[in-house]
């Protein structure tokens, strides 16, 4: 049997993935981990990690296995916090949860519990580990989850094979009916919880209020942009010209009202924009934060929101297991998303010294830089990287 460190959140998902591996035999050891108490930054008045913090104890408590608090909170604000500002503020989309496993809960966590003479660190996200051993090598595979309306594997999408051999995912098999069912049955104070909202370290503070407790407020223009432009239509042949996105000017388009500051928007973008009196919902298509202009798009089907490709800078691309790396002038095909939950897409990878471009069978709606783009063969996750632009 083996010593484990089970990340608990607080949540019905990591509680029952405590409880499975309490009733597998093995030593399991509770760990909740603090990554936000910086009141400078909220606005809310709620406290949501004090009530996770005592949930997660209770459970603990009621398994009868160790428990333990550990304050990330310093570290969480270098390396998440302070990089979700640096690239809003250049007009990028981050996504902190892919960060927050990458850089917390698979390294951090992992070599704190290390420290504790772990075997494997556990969490409860929806996917799965493979161990394939051939020619007496063992590799790592990760694995969607076994739900696919609950399929995590998107964020745990920047890990390395090393980080995979110690993290375990006991409820990835499961549906999350069955792990409410487990949690009721075991009388879990977090079997009906409910599911956490809103960015990972804040709770219920929402992106547009936290983005402007450090980015200030900047009026601008924004402008609409007809759907007849001619470089909608124009031959795009060449890697470059797939995968470049759409420039607007001034000209291009009709002031439509104002806006707060480009650098609170994202591709593809309805709610919160604020302008009314069109017939059709508008969307943000593109942000310019030198200008400050933020270009929008009437209805969902605009040609200014979809793409057909998309380029990742070599320094960005990221293989789960080395073995399957591309090398310059490769081409493969594999399933992709650039978000969570978006349903997977054909591509054509194309490595080339200049990066690798993705090349979509089907142009794809609101690529925006600073997202990670994740590809598959099969349910295996096979790598990922940063949209370049």
């Amino acid at each position: 049997m083996a010593r484990i460190v089970v990340g608990m959140s607080g949540g019905v998902d990591s509680s029952v993935a405590a409880y499975l591996l309490k009733a597998q035999g093995h030593e399991v050891i509770g760990m909740f981990m603090k990554n936000w108490h910086d009141e400078s930054v909220t606005i809310s008045n709620d406290c949501p990690w004090l009530e996770d913090s005592t949930d997660a104890l209770l459970v603990a408590n009621k398994l009868n296995i160790p428990f333990h608090t550990i304050d990330f909170s310093k570290e969480y604000f270098e390396r998440i916090v302070d990089y979700m500002f640096v690239e809003y503020q250049a007009g990028r989309t981050p996504n902190p949860d892919v960060l927050c496993n990458r850089e917390i809960k698979f390294d951090l966590f992992l070599k704190k519990a290390l420290e504790l003479n772990a075997d494997f660190v556990a969490t409860g996200h929806y996917c799965q580990r493979e161990e394939v051993i051939e020619n007496g090598v063992t590799t790592y595979k990760l694995l969607a989850g076994a739900d696919p309306n609950k399929d995590q594997s998107y964020f745990l999408c920047q890990i390395s094979e090393e980080q995979l051999s110690k993290a375990l995912f006991p409820i990835g098999h499961l549906l999350k009916p069955e792990v409410r069912k487990i949690a009721e049955e075991q009388n879990l104070i977090t079997a009906n919880k409910k599911d956490s909202q809103g960015l990972c370290f804040i709770g219920k503070v929402k992106l547009p209020e936290f983005l402007q407790q450090k980015l200030k407020p900047k009026k601008g223009k924004a402008y609409e942009i007809p759907d007849n432009l001619p470089q909608y239509s124009q031959q795009r042949e060449t890697l470059e010209e797939i995968c470049a996105p759409f420039l607007y000017s001034e000209k291009d388009g009709v002031v439509r009202g104002d806006h707060d500051g480009a650098h609170f928007f994202t591709i593809g973008q309805r709610k919160g924009i604020g302008i009314g009196g069109s017939p059709l919902p508008l969307f943000c298509i593109k942000t310019d934060v030198e200008k400050n202009i933020v270009y929008l798009g009437q209805g969902e089907n605009h040609p200014g929101l979809f793409r057909k490709g998309l380029r990742i800078n070599n320094g960005d691309i990221h293989w789960i297991n080395a073995s399957t790396e591309m090398k310059n002038g490769e081409q493969r095909v594999y399933q992709t998303r650039i978000r969570y939950r978006q349903e997977l897409s054909p591509a054509t990878l194309h490595k080339t010294e200049n990066g690798l471009y993705l090349i979509f069978d089907e142009p794809q709606k609101a690529i925006a830089a600073g997202q990670f783009a994740a590809w598959y063969e099969g349910n295996v996750l096979i790598g990922s990287g940063i949209i370049s632009e």
